[in-house]
């Protein structure tokens, strides 16, 4: 396989370097915990504890798109501060947004 390898290299003139650090040097994050939400006029930005920031375009959630500013931001953050919430009962927005959905996994399932 390595002899393969090494024709195909020469062949297309590949170079390989080797790896500095080890995967278990890397961190990745396990979890997804809210720390603080802003919006401007074409998304809804979210930034978490491990300080990722998610920006969900407003018209991905037409109750938010289609809402004034001042009502988005009326939301509260749930307890595990993993869901953003609009109550109905204090703004004209009846919605829950869970980050979670937002957040693609880039690990291989085995």
């Amino acid at each position: 396989m390595a002899i393969v390898a090494e024709r195909v290299d020469k062949q297309f003139g590949v170079k390989r370097y080797k790896v500095q650090y080890p995967i278990s040097a890397y961190t990745f994050p396990q979890e997804a915990r809210i720390h603080q939400v802003r919006f401007d006029n074409e998304c809804m930005h979210v930034k978490l504890i491990d300080g990722r920031v998610l920006s969900i375009p407003l018209r991905w959630v037409p109750t938010l798109y289609h809402a004034v500013p001042e009502e988005r931001e009326k939301y509260e953050i749930n307890q595990n501060r993993t869901i953003i919430v609009w109550d109905p009962d204090k703004c004209a927005i009846n919605d829950e947004v869970c980050i979670t959905n937002y957040l693609s996994p880039c690990r291989e399932e085995t």
